[in-house]
């Protein structure tokens, strides 16, 4: 019955003490996470803007660049845990609001070209 309670003793005071180290060498906001930012909503933006040769489903354009641009931040994470890098949570959350941002900035600039064209027309087929 006592080790629980010195176990739970233990974590508590050890907590907060591995949190305010963790900000000191991760901090939210930082260089690093700039990078994440960036590279996240740069892919997002790209691989919309790729799949729009493809598809005219904006459906299918959202998900092609989130799927992509997350790949690539979980892949970058999963290479630091490898050992080659610094694995963190807070980068990760930084490629995950790239890509949120670098998805909404791409469907609202097709949203918008899409309202300057107005209404397609539909091509007939050839004979």
């Amino acid at each position: 019955m006592r080790s629980p309670l010195v176990l739970a003793g233990v974590l508590l005071l050890l907590g907060p003490s591995a949190r305010a180290q963790q900000q000191e060498t991760d901090p939210w906001f930082g260089r690093d996470k700039a990078l994440h930012f960036a590279a996240s909503a740069s892919i997002a933006v790209v691989v919309y803007a790729g799949a729009s040769f493809q598809t005219e489903s904006r459906v299918k354009r959202v998900v092609a660049a989130a799927s992509v641009a997350l790949a690539a931040g979980l892949a970058k994470e999963a290479w630091d845990l490898g050992g080659h890098g610094d694995a963190s949570w807070r980068d990760l959350t930084w490629d995950v609001i790239g890509t949120t941002t670098g998805v909404l900035l791409a469907y609202a600039i097709d949203w918008a070209v899409g309202r300057l064209r107005g209404p397609t027309e539909a091509v007939a087929p050839a004979r």
